[in-house]
């Protein structure tokens, strides 16, 4: 877990203060810091409750993304696809994965140069193990309430729309 700053000031308020004086005041780059400074704390907590696991929080979506599937697996390209990662990504997660166990490959039927990772029992097993673990801990946001939580959400989404990440569906309609 992320070691305490303790400090006795916020130190991304006082860069704020700072910056203003210096350049203006430019709320976004409050805003950034809090977010990065976020993720570092989140991931921090994540990791330490997946690491007993040998996993990353990475390798912990990549199980979870396996065990959505209805056949429990997928081509590596589609898991880079699903969990917006670059290809080697994958390929290091998924061989990571298959060292421990928890998924195995196999060719693509359906594309003979591709290749299937299918989540083993073993990965079942242990996702589900993780998944009550980080569940207990709310992924490290139990400093907010399901309603605040919903609100992080949703200030994120234009953002990722912005991005590409997907295409916003017409109102009223289900993807």
């Amino acid at each position: 877990m992320a070691k305490p700053l303790a400090l006795d000031f916020d130190p991304i308020a006082r860069a704020d203060e700072l910056w203003t004086r210096r350049w203006g005041q430019v709320p976004a780059m409050a805003a950034i810091t809090s977010v990065m400074r976020a993720h570092q704390i989140l991931l921090a907590r994540v990791d330490a409750v997946v690491k007993p696991y040998g996993l990353t929080f990475a390798r912990y979506e990549a199980l979870v993304l396996l065990t959505f599937s209805r056949t429990g697996e997928l081509s590596l390209s589609k898991i880079g696809e699903r969990l917006m990662v670059h290809p080697t990504s994958v390929t290091n997660t998924v061989d990571r994965l298959e060292k421990a166990g928890l998924v195995s490959r196999r060719p693509n039927p359906l594309d003979g140069r591709g290749v299937l990772a299918a989540i083993t029992p073993r990965g079942r097993e242990v996702v589900e193990q993780a998944t009550r673990e980080l569940m207990a801990i709310e992924f490290g946001l139990e400093s907010y309430d399901d309603e605040q939580c919903r609100q992080v959400f949703d200030l994120l989404r234009p953002l990722r729309v912005t991005a590409g990440d997907f295409s916003e569906a017409p109102a009223g309609t289900v993807p």
